[in-house]
């Protein structure tokens, strides 16, 4: 609706993750910067961590656009509420390989075969694996057991697990010990800065032919679209594209402080009569939030290194070198994990998982995506 008012090519703000619209801030490139690495190295596990919405699956799709299909195949596992044989049977059905009717045994050997002919053919076999958070501990197992895989002293997989902040007390259990010796590169993804927020909105305009001028945005309108959304991008996206309907609606072309905030109480108030059925009681709203605290500069890339502090768990410091999480306080009513709950969180609405299709990214198979 929106779009046509104000002559723009397409949604701004759509909550679907689109490689296209990638913002490279601070915390996401350096991000981007640690998958290169793992990339290169040719092996083991990497590890990215961050809050819901903070942009994780955008970045692994530019990472798996930017892949040369001549020497890389790729496939997404989606869905993690499984069991250690139903993720090797999604490995293999997103790997375009027959499943059907076939156990664990079969299934297995046909993704060595594969692999096999991936070293064969001078490509390497790459799996990523989202909302890796709801993995259990025998599943994770199963992963590892293929990274084992070695073909003529080649590595012919490498695994990216991508989960929630909550993922780092996963991978601290003792019975981890091995897959965590087999992680060489991670990353926690943390929310953008108060001037990071106003470019990212600025660059998602422009990517759709926003002219500058309509709907022209005023300097004080960003502060307060920073506060409500405390820089995670998928709240950023839900507020905004709800002030470019409420300007549509209002036939306005000026989008300001008193506009952001008239929005912003709108939506909390939608959220309220959802979450609140039986009185009064604590909004939890994941999409618009308090401001918080400005967040402190993140560690720089490094190398995962097995020690105590490399996993963060509810009751210790992540470290200072890898799976750190931000610095930045969390606020009093996020819906993510705190170590000390201050005030009753109403549940959570679910993640819905949103990565690229799986497929496998060769030129013989499919089309560039």
């Amino acid at each position: 609706m929106y779009t046509q008012h104000f002559n723009l090519s397409a949604p701004p703000f759509q909550l679907t993750p689109d490689p296209r619209f990638l913002f490279e801030s601070s915390v996401h490139a350096r991000a981007i910067a640690h998958l290169q690495y793992g990339l290169q190295q040719g092996e083991g596990f990497i590890v990215v961590t961050g809050e819901v919405g903070a942009g994780k699956t955008t970045i692994i799709g530019h990472l798996v656009d930017s892949l040369d299909r001549h020497k890389y195949v790729a496939t997404t596992v989606v869905t993690t509420n499984i069991n250690p044989d139903d993720i090797i049977r999604m490995i293999v059905h997103g790997l375009g390989l027959p499943h059907e009717g076939k156990d664990k045994a079969h299934l297995l050997l046909d993704l060595e075969a594969y692999l096999h002919d991936c070293v064969r053919r001078n490509k390497r076999c790459l799996i990523f694996v989202d909302e890796a958070q709801n993995l259990d501990i025998p599943t994770l197992e199963e992963l590892r057991m293929l990274s084992n895989i070695h073909v003529n002293g080649i590595a012919p997989v490498q695994l990216f697990l991508l989960g929630q902040p909550q993922f780092r007390a996963v991978l601290s259990q003792p019975d981890l010990r091995q897959l965590r010796q087999r992680v060489i590169a991670s990353y926690h993804l943390g929310p953008l800065d108060a001037e990071e927020t106003k470019e990212y909105v600025l660059h998602r305009l422009q990517r759709v032919g926003w002219s500058g001028e309509n709907p022209a945005i005023r300097e004080n309108a960003f502060p307060i679209i920073y506060k409500f959304t405390e820089g995670v991008p998928r709240r950023i996206n839900t507020l905004c594209s709800r002030i470019l309907l409420f300007c549509c609606l209002e036939d306005s072309n000026i989008i300001d402080f008193e506009t952001v905030e008239l929005v912003a109480q709108d939506l909390e108030e939608e959220f309220a009569q959802v979450l609140d059925q039986d009185g009064p009681t604590t909004v939890v709203n994941d999409d618009i939030a308090p401001a918080p605290a400005a967040p402190s500069q993140d560690p720089a890339p490094a190398v995962y290194q097995e020690t105590a502090q490399n996993i963060a768990t509810p009751e210790q410091d992540p470290g200072p070198i890898v799976l750190q999480p931000d610095s930045a306080p969390q606020p009093e009513i996020s819906v993510t994990y705190q170590p000390i709950v201050t005030a009753p969180a109403a549940p959570e609405t679910a993640d819905v998982a949103d990565t690229p299709n799986a497929a496998e990214m060769t030129s013989e198979t499919q089309p560039d995506s």
